[in-house]
């Protein structure tokens, strides 16, 4: 599990993307090959469970939000090199933070990638610049694939459709970009959004909260 208990994290595998914003974590299964970048300064915790005490927890990587009981729990054990079940006091740390993981709610950071070639081209070029103006049909036509098939593709193999999609990817490109420092108007226009109230709307509608509040 990583923990940013200050600046943004971006978890990077070949399933897709998850951003991690302060005060929130991202759980990664075993064997899960992966990459981590980060946005501005950042201050990060690392937990590794061992595998019996996660066999209720899922299978695939999520972002979660961290109670104030967590966080002081994530750094209370990593005072320790390695936390001992058979020391009371330690298993006791140990199960409290597994009741905690437990309970602890998935928030939509992730952005999924598909696996078919043709959608991965689109993908990699909105990637290279999340607030391309292209709509679809250009999209398709520049990467050499129809319209139709990758509307298919995206519905069947990231559960959203390509413009809910698309959407995710400028919010989450958003989200970098104003951890790193950049003002909301910038980070707006170069997500692609048309204004910044557009983007702090949509900002609002997925994550509950303004940008300023939600980084605070």
């Amino acid at each position: 599990m990583l923990f940013a208990s200050s600046g943004v994290m971006t978890l990077h595998t070949k399933q897709g993307v998850w951003v991690v914003p302060p005060m929130r974590a991202v759980w990664i299964p075993a064997d899960t090959p992966h990459s981590v970048a980060t946005s501005g300064p950042v201050s990060m915790r690392t937990l590794y469970l061992m595998p019996g005490l996660c066999r209720t927890l899922r299978g695939k990587c999520f972002v979660m939000s961290v109670s104030a009981l967590l966080r002081e729990l994530i750094l209370h054990a990593c005072k320790f090199k390695r936390l001992n079940k058979r020391a009371l006091a330690e298993r006791r740390i140990i199960e409290i933070i597994v009741d905690q993981l437990k309970a602890v709610d998935s928030i939509p950071l992730q952005l999924p990638h598909p696996t078919d070639s043709r959608a991965m081209r689109v993908v990699k070029a909105l990637l290279a610049d999340p607030g391309d103006q292209r709509n679809l049909e250009r999209l398709c036509r520049d990467c050499g694939a129809s319209k139709r098939t990758i509307q298919r593709v995206f519905l069947e193999e990231t559960k959203m459709n390509f413009g809910k999609w698309r959407q995710q990817l400028r919010l989450l490109h958003g989200l970098q970009l104003l951890a790193s420092g950049v003002k909301v108007t910038a980070a707006a226009l170069e997500a692609g959004y048309s204004s910044p109230s557009a983007f702090i709307s949509m900002f609002r509608k997925q994550l509950g909260t303004t940008p300023i509040r939600y980084l605070a």
